[in-house]
This record gives C-alpha cells, structure tokens and sequence, in this order.
C-alpha cells in the first residue's frame, strides 16, 4: 500500500453513498486507511435523515451501518464545514490522496410549463426537505391550511410519499420523527384530496406496490382510480410482458381491481390519474388556482419503451397546490466540474473529468452525484465499491494528487480559521439529545431545524460533557 503510507482520503458528503465509499476503503486498505468525511451541516446521514419519510423508521435503521463505518480507526467526521465555504478543492487535493464527491443531488428537475413560478408551486423535494427538517427548507411556506386540493406530479416513490404524509393522520406521524412544525402544519391542513399525476399508463409507473398500499391502508382515505386510467394500452402491455419487473405487473393487477370500487365513501380521496400531464398553470393574484391538463398517447420509443406525446385537447382542473415530483438534479459545487445535462458531477465510471474529458487524477464520485437520483438506498454500496477499485488501482499505479501538504491536518487549520467543526462525538451528543427529547413527546426523535439552534445544542452538550 504505497510503501506502507497512508491512504489519505477525503470525502465530501456524508450521505449513504459517502459512508459505503468509506466502508470500501477500509476494506481494502484496513489500519493504512485515513477517511476524513466532510458535511456541510453539522449532522451526517444525508437522505436518510431527510429525505426517508418519517414513518419509515424500518428504513432509516440503515444507519447501525454507518455507525459500524464511524467506529473503525481512521474515519472522521468534520461536520459544519462546507466545500466552497470553509476550504476548496485544492486545499483537498493539498492535504489527500485522493478526493471523493458524494454530496447527491439536491435541486428538483422542473415541469418547464407556463405558470410555474406561481406562489403554491413546489418541488417535492422541499416539501420531503420541510417535513424531514431539513435546515435547507425549514423557511418554505406551504399554506395547507387553505389547500383542499393537491396535484402531485410524479409516479414514483417520492411522489407517493408526498401524498401518504398529505392524508395520514396527524396523530399517527406524531410519534415519528417528523419535524415539529411540519407536523403543527399538518394538524391544520385542509387536505382533503391529492391527484396523483402521471405522463404514462400505471405499467410504466416507478412506485412499489406497498407504497400505495400504505396509503390504501389509512384511515378515512380512498384510493380512487378510473377504469380509464386503469387501461393499459398494447404499447404499455408489450414493454411490460418484455421487460417490465414483478412489481409493475402488482400495480396493475392494482388498478385493475381499483377501478371496479368507484370513489368511495370516506372523506379524504388519492386519485391517480394516468397519461395526463400538466401543459399549463393558472394563477390568480400570483397564486395557483387551478392547471390545464393534457391527454397523453403511448407509442414506442426507438428502444421499444412507450413514450408520451400530447393527444387532444386539455381540460381545466382547479388545485390549490401542486407538488412536482418528477427527479432530482444536482446544481454545481465550486471547483468540481459540472455537467449541466445531466445535472451531475462530470465524470467516466467514476472517475472525474474536465469540460474536455480529460481525467483529473485523484478526484472521483459516488452515488446520485456520480450517476443522478436512480436507485435505492442500498444501490449505492456496489456503486462504491466499484469506484473504490478503481481508486486502489489508480493508487498502485501512482496516479494520486501530489498531497504537498498531505501530513498537516486540514481540520486543525478549519478550526484556526474559526470553523467550529463538529466530529462524532458531538454528532452522538446531539443524537441521544435528539432522542431523549423525542421520548418526552412520545416521539422517535425531536429533530433540530436550524442549523444555528442545531450548533447552540451541540457547544451545550460539549460543555456539559466536560
């Protein structure tokens, strides 16, 4: 292992694909390796913390991983400090071997309809983002008080999610670890019924099966389905039978049995609509009140997969707020190379290259910021993996960033230069806080959503611990 120095690695993010990078390395290095996991909040976890919905709890267990991860000699967390704000990528390729992106994808892919910059138009992800606590989107406002009626835009799990937290029971999300005032807003909602909108048929639609039937299973809510949009046409049909996977035949099967059952008698409705796409948005006083909706047809694409285009006239539908849920997408981050299509860090299998593909030695990412938002949770461990290899081989073969300044400690300078850093320890501290005071409210956790509050708590508790 380079004649027997470290491998010195950093790491920028602290989400799963971060921690499964980390996991890699010290699988193939053991004691030689040196991780340094840098967070710009001061807490890790990524999308787990705040983007698994609250009442997943069986999903965010995946972090006894990361604790396993935290807990091998040789990792650490620098929390609090921020790529861009605290230090810069050649201070990274200064004090490592070789650098790590894993910081995901934090913006929302757009509708590009007319009408969408309209107050009561939001990205789904700083609904999941607000309700999560995230300090990110603690501040949006999303006047459920006024809203009866809610389109969300999108046929995947995320979308689905969005409408289960929209109609559950306020009381039944008070024991999870909901952020408080998320969970306030909810008990005044006015919510009434969510349309669920999707460009394809439901055989094309993303969403697993027991999403749906979660929302399915709620109190007072119906899962309404027209016939219409239970129909799957011979496109849709062919791709299915061809490559279509069990739990798209499930959803199906789902509608098919659905639309026999009419709307129900229960207050609060899930509609899904399906081959339906919003064409415009219509607004009064700069609010929404409602959107033009467009009939789609399916007809094969080039690789045989159905692809929708615009069949017939549109109908107006009155909403008063609508959620789109249609993809992530990654924003640039200073002085890593961005590609704008893609929405992702520029990179070859992992390895990051310039605007002219040239590679830059030393410099790597992993997960959604390598490959986009695809995947499950788990999907980004064989990601890691594989880029891990790759780092080892062009390790050997000498191809590393020149580290000047590789046997300094670059923390130790964040924290002269007044960055109040924080490690694990402090990440514990406010962890066992965080649940003790869950606890007392009968609750998973009592999330912080400020990041000033969140850094108050943490030097009290170091304080306290002497």
């Amino acid at each position: 292992m380079d004649n027997g120095r470290a491998w010195r690695v950093a790491i920028v993010g602290a989400g799963p694909s971060a921690f499964y990078a980390a996991e890699a390395v010290f699988k193939q290095a053991g004691d030689a390796a040196r991780i340094d996991v840098f967070e710009r909040l001061p807490t890790p976890f990524g999308l787990v913390r705040h983007g698994v919905a609250p009442d997943h709890q069986n999903i965010k267990a995946v972090v006894r991983i990361y604790d396993k991860v935290a807990a091998t000699p040789g990792f650490r967390f620098v929390g609090n400090a921020a790529l861009g704000r605290d230090f810069d990528v050649a201070e990274l390729a200064a004090h490592y071997d070789q650098i790590v992106y894993a910081f995901g994808c934090a913006g929302s892919q757009k509708l590009g309809v007319a009408g969408e910059d309209l107050a009561g138009v939001h990205a789904a992800s700083d609904f999941v983002g607000w309700y999560n606590g995230h300090p990110d989107h603690r501040d949006h406002a999303f006047d459920l008080a006024r809203a009866r009626r809610v389109a969300v835009v999108g046929n995947g799990n995320v979308a689905l999610d969005v409408a289960r937290i929209l109609l559950a029971p306020p009381d039944a999300l008070a024991a999870t670890d909901i952020a408080p005032s998320a969970l306030a807003a909810l008990r005044g909602s006015a919510v009434q019924e969510v349309l669920l909108l999707g460009r394809r048929s439901v055989a094309e639609a993303s969403y697993a099966p027991k999403e749906l039937a979660e929302i399915a299973e709620l109190p007072g809510v119906d899962v309404v389905i027209a016939a219409a949009d239970a129909h799957v046409d011979d496109a849709s049909r062919a791709w299915l039978a061809a490559h279509g996977a069990r739990s798209q035949t499930r959803n199906v099967d789902f509608a098919a049995a659905q639309s026999g059952r009419g709307d129900g008698d229960r207050p609060r409705k899930l509609r899904l609509r399906f081959r339906v796409a919003p064409a415009a948005l219509h607004g009064r006083d700069g609010r929404l009140v409602g959107m033009a909706l467009q009939p789609m047809a399916l007809q094969p694409g080039p690789d045989g997969a159905p692809r929708a285009r615009p069949d017939g006239p549109t109908s107006d539908v009155a909403v008063d707020l609508l959620l789109v849920a249609i993809g992530y997408r990654g924003g640039p981050v200073p002085g890593v190379p961005h590609d704008p299509a893609k929405g992702t860090v520029r990179n070859v299998d992992g390895r990051v290259v310039d605007e002219h593909g040239a590679a830059r030695v030393g410099e790597y990412a992993v997960g959604w910021c390598k490959h986009g938002p695809v995947g499950l949770i788990g999907t980004n461990s064989l990601d890691a993996k594989e880029v891990v290899a790759r780092m080892a081989a062009d390790r050997a073969a000498g191809a590393t960033l020149a580290g000047a300044a590789r046997e300094r400690d670059l923390v130790a300078t964040l924290r002269v230069r007044g960055v109040d850093v924080v490690d694990w320890s402090d990440w514990q501290r406010l962890d066992a806080w965080e649940q003790r005071e869950g606890a007392a409210h009968g609750a998973v956790r009592r999330k912080l959503d400020d990041v000033g509050a969140m850094m108050a708590r943490i030097r009290a508790l170091r304080a306290s611990a002497g």
